[in-house]
């Protein structure tokens, strides 16, 4: 599975107005609900906010991957959301997030959800990506740069 399928150009919110964690969950999750025209907004927070209280997601300098199970989606789905001002996220290192990648799977599939966050761990191990992701203006120019990435990671052996 590519993450430029669970990550398509709909499914990235650019401008994230969230101040904080909770309003990022609900701001990405309202847009993933009326993207997909999926009226399962609050199971899907609240799997999010489950996974959450085991331990903070905001794992890597600036970037989060909020994800959670649910039965409110039948395949592996992800959100990009972008921040340029920073969002008081709780994250492992105290500072702020700019990027969240919110992944959703079901309950059921969770081979494709690991493969997901390994491929995105993979990613976000270059630098560049998150420099080159961050400025992003618009959907379109923001799902380019993970295609770019995606193909220099599966093309560097």
């Amino acid at each position: 599975m590519f993450l430029r399928e669970v990550f398509p150009a709909a499914l990235i919110k650019i401008d994230l107005e969230a101040e904080d964690k909770e309003e990022a969950f609900e701001e990405m999750v309202d847009h993933f609900c009326q993207v997909e025209k999926i009226n399962a907004r609050e199971e899907i927070l609240e799997a999010l906010r489950e996974r959450e209280a085991k331990m903070s997601t905001g794992i890597h300098k600036g970037i989060a991957v909020p994800h959670g199970k649910t039965n409110a989606v039948d395949e592996v789905f992800g959100v990009l959301g972008i921040s340029h001002k920073g969002i008081d996220y709780d994250a492992l290192d105290g500072e702020p997030v700019y990027l969240l990648f919110m992944i959703l799977a079901p309950p059921e599939d969770s081979e494709k959800h690991l493969r997901v966050l390994k491929r995105m761990a993979e990613l976000l191990e270059n630098p560049q990506f998150y420099m080159e992701l961050l400025p992003q203006k618009d959907t379109q120019g923001a799902y380019q740069v993970i295609c770019k990435y995606e193909d220099l990671f599966l093309n560097k052996d």
